[in-house]
């Protein structure tokens, strides 16, 4: 089997409105799913409380890989909401940093 990484491609939270996500969550462990949600929530809360940006790295309908540095507002039960509006499908987010 093939171990390789994923090309990831930077891009500014603002493109995040042209991108087609997949109907499929992107992680089938549920223990890595968990661990996002915990993930998402910790940087909600820094976000809120000292504007702290993270990485966020998320995965597109056409398999390619995406990260942005930016600020999480508000975690929903399916979606997450950044400054400005923009919103990302949790089931399509890959890891938090």
């Amino acid at each position: 089997m093939e171990n390789y990484e994923k090309e990831i491609l930077k891009i500014d939270k603002e493109a995040v409105r042209e991108i087609s996500f997949s109907k499929t969550d992107v992680l089938l462990d549920e223990d890595a799913k968990k661990l996002r949600n915990h993930d998402l929530h910790r940087a909600q809360i820094l976000g809120n409380s000292s504007k702290s940006k993270v990485s966020i790295t998320f995965e597109a309908e056409n398999k390619r890989a995406y990260q942005i540095e930016t600020t999480i507002w508000c975690v929903g039960s399916q979606f997450i909401t950044l400054k400005g509006g923009v919103c990302i499908p949790i089931q399509s987010i890959t890891k938090v940093d």
